[in-house]
């Protein structure tokens, strides 16, 4: 299954490095450096394709989204900073009212990435800052460069996160840091965030891709069918109560054993060889 193509973001199908797995993982690029990747409607709309074609495609095994590094500057001119994602674009905000904007922010591609299925790992090189951070924060899986910041200056605009921020945050790092970080719009760097739960590992910065897509390899490596389950699962403790998140957790577990990647893994670790899982 083809790709959709869009001028703003870039999609790559990178063969899994485990030559006896027929899978690839989707990596996307938001493509507009010049404007530190800042999230418009033509990024939200090809974010959106690139989710529809990421869960449909069977050889998709992992998803990865990242930004455009900054071009190359014109002579005289400074280099712009690296960014994954710097925010929303404002200018789209001008002469907006309170009805075009649920409009925006309820049929939206944050909503898409945290609804796929597959895991998800945000590759954060630089600013990741509002729109851009909830952009990370509905990934599963987030690793950041040592150059990288997060934030949500929302509120410097007269607004707060309309892209989940207030309650993915929250799940994430706590009540009171949440309330921090939307209270004053101030940036952590990549060290706080990772001290205070924000992202799952921080690296040094010309070691950021290998890391994320080794990662992404041994996810990959995995079955896909499990996987979702083990997701579905996990998410469940996001919306209900402890008693109600074990028993779904024991119905999910159960129901596994009817599966054929159950049989598969069983057998081949009775056999000491390497399981051979289905493709979803």
């Amino acid at each position: 299954m083809d790709a959709p193509k869009s001028d703003v973001l870039s999609i790559e199908k990178v063969a899994v490095s485990d030559e006896e797995i027929n899978g690839f993982i989707a990596l996307a690029t938001i493509n507009r450096p010049n404007k530190l990747n800042a999230l418009n409607s033509e990024v939200m709309e090809a974010l959106k394709n690139f989710c529809k074609w990421a869960e449909a495609d069977t050889s998709i095994r992992c998803v990865v989204i990242t930004g455009a590094k900054p071009l190359q500057p014109a002579e005289g001119k400074r280099p712009k900073p690296n960014a994954f994602v710097a925010g929303a674009d404002i200018s789209e905000f001008v002469d907006m009212d309170s009805r075009a904007a649920k409009i925006k922010f309820t049929d939206n591609a944050v909503e898409a990435i945290w609804n796929l299925t597959k895991p998800s790992i945000a590759m954060i090189d630089g600013f990741a800052l509002g729109g851009g951070c909830e952009v990370a924060c509905s990934c599963d899986i987030r690793i950041a460069s040592k150059r990288s910041k997060f934030g949500t200056p929302e509120i410097n605009l007269g607004l707060i996160p309309g892209y989940g921020a207030t309650q993915r945050l929250s799940k994430l790092i706590g009540y009171g840091k949440t309330l921090e970080l939307i209270m004053t719009g101030e940036m952590v760097s990549a060290e706080e965030a990772e001290k205070i739960g924000l992202i799952n590992q921080v690296c040094a910065n010309e070691e950021l891709y290998d890391i994320t897509m080794n990662m992404a390899n041994v996810i990959a490596s995995k079955s896909v069918f499990i996987a979702k389950a083990a997701k579905r699962t996990i998410r469940a403790s996001l919306n209900n109560s402890l008693d109600e998140g074990v028993a779904i957790e024991a119905d999910e577990f159960a129901k596994l054993f009817d599966s054929d990647d159950k049989v598969e893994g069983v057998k081949s670790f009775m056999a000491r060889t390497k399981p051979n899982w289905r493709d979803s």
